[in-house]
């Protein structure tokens, strides 16, 4: 059979790994930076712990684990009989592949409430999975990386993750990217506006879309969904709306004068836009973009979208918001939470794209030393001993081959310099030291080979 992976997965190589460990790297130490501390949740929870939290869309999406055993014989047959086949699904299984990480971490802070301190501050880097269709940038297995604080109201916890994403990207030396930010509130004052507060999830889903599919196929979406072309006419402004913050600000509340709601989320957003321009970003730009919807059906209050930087073909590369009751669904109520989340795997790729994987995230083998029998291997190991008590990735090549074979080895590992000690090496207690790329070679003392090699690494 020939070898293969699912679609939508990925086989990662050693220099891949170690790119994608150093984007780890920078993501956890400045979470950390901030106050958030790590905790992990399990790859897969029950079904009924993910299913309706993410819409219909979303819930189509979700991988689920067939039953085993006994548990099989509880699949109820009279649904697929009467052709209900999301009944008939659901007896089939009892677990599921998380979709998200922000739904499991509510039922963590719920079923944890006694063990934590509130406000709560946690991150997380996991694996999600999602049953999309796979395309560049979209993977069915991907890296979630999020920060999220619980039990607290305080618009100062979104103005803080805006400077975290900014400091991220800063790290990262990824510029030119821009913040994009709205108010789900204001998305529930236009909908009143325009008469149709109970289809608020129907205009979402469609003007989350508007990227995907233009102006002309969200219309479409909206008359399907029961909006009145007269209604849409009057919120089209809106999905053209150009200008500076401010502007865009002024002529929202012009607009949702007559909701209460929606100038709320006005009142909000200018407060997050006000302290987030006064404290300033470094690397990313900050715009109010009103059909910005973020299709998940928990969010509340402000939200929020990273695009990539212009000319790099790429969907959003992080985003998330305010959940006022998410935890309610698990019995604890009253507790609202803000979070965000970091797209690692199109990060990666847009860091990829622009070159901007440092040499230092290459974490390959410094040192090779080559093999010229068991009477001089001893030596050899002695001295990776202590290289490797210095942090100095070392090896010893495992077999006395031919030294064109070994040099081979090392060029096809990229591995920068290579230690030769052979017969008369031994004899005058010295070892030649090969510059892989130049292809220079020099004698020194044994006795100093620490100096020698540590010099070298750190030219």
């Amino acid at each position: 059979m020939k070898p293969s992976i699912p679609k939508g997965t990925r086989d990662f190589s050693p220099k891949v790994v170690a790119q994608r460990n150093y984007l780890k790297n920078i993501l956890s130490s400045t979470f950390e930076t901030y106050g958030f501390e790590p905790i992990e949740t399990p790859s897969f929870e029950k079904t009924s712990t993910l299913l309706g939290k993410y819409g219909e869309e979303g819930d189509r999406l979700i991988f689920k684990i067939l039953n085993s055993g006994d548990k099989l014989k509880k699949a109820n047959l009279e649904a697929l009989a009467q052709n209900k086949l999301a009944a008939f699904s659901n007896s089939l299984s009892e677990k599921a592949l998380r979709y998200d990480l922000t739904v499991p971490f509510a039922r963590y802070v719920v079923q944890h409430q006694n063990e934590i301190n509130f406000p709560f501050k946690r991150y997380q880097i996991q694996p999600v999975w999602r049953a999309d269709r796979p395309q560049h940038g979209r993977f069915q297995e991907f890296f979630q990386c999020d920060a999220d604080t619980v039990g607290s109201t305080s618009l100062w916890q979104e103005v803080e993750l805006c400077g975290l994403y900014d400091h991220v990207f800063d790290k990262l030396n990824l510029h030119g990217t821009c913040l994009k930010i709205n108010n789900r509130k204001i998305l529930a004052g236009i909908v009143e506006v325009l008469g149709a507060s109970d289809r608020i999830i129907d205009f979402t889903v469609a003007l989350d879309k508007l990227d995907k599919i233009g102006q002309e196929g969200v219309v479409q979406e909206l008359l399907t969904k029961g909006f009145t072309s007269k209604a849409i006419d009057k919120v089209k402004p809106l999905m053209e709306l150009k200008g500076d913050i401010n502007s865009k600000l002024e002529l929202l509340s012009s607009f949702l004068l007559n909701s209460e709601v929606g100038l709320k989320g006005v009142e909000e957003l200018r407060f997050v836009v006000d302290q987030v321009s006064l404290i300033g970003l470094k690397s990313m730009s900050l715009d109010v973009d009103i059909t910005l919807a973020r299709g998940l059906n928990y969010y509340t209050g402000c939200i929020f979208e990273v695009a990539a930087p212009a000319g790099v073909k790429m969907g959003s590369i992080g985003g998330g918001g305010r959940y006022d009751d998410l935890t309610a669904g698990f019995g604890l109520k009253d507790t609202s939470g803000v979070g965000i989340s970091f797209g690692f795997d199109r990060i990666y790729l847009v860091l990829e794209e622009l070159d901007l994987f440092p040499s230092s995230a290459q974490n390959g083998t410094q040192i090779l030393f080559a093999n010229f029998g068991d009477e001089f291997a001893l030596k050899c190991n002695q001295m990776i001993k202590i290289l490797r008590e210095h942090n100095i990735r070392s090896e010893f090549y495992p077999e006395a081959s031919k030294m064109k074979k070994q040099f081979s080895y090392a060029n096809s590992k990229s591995i920068p310099f290579l230690v030769v000690i052979g017969p008369n090496e031994l004899a005058s207690k010295s070892f030649v030291f090969k510059n892989m790329d130049s292809g220079n070679q020099t004698n020194h003392s044994l006795s100093d080979y620490l100096n020698v090699i540590v010099s070298a690494l750190e030219v």
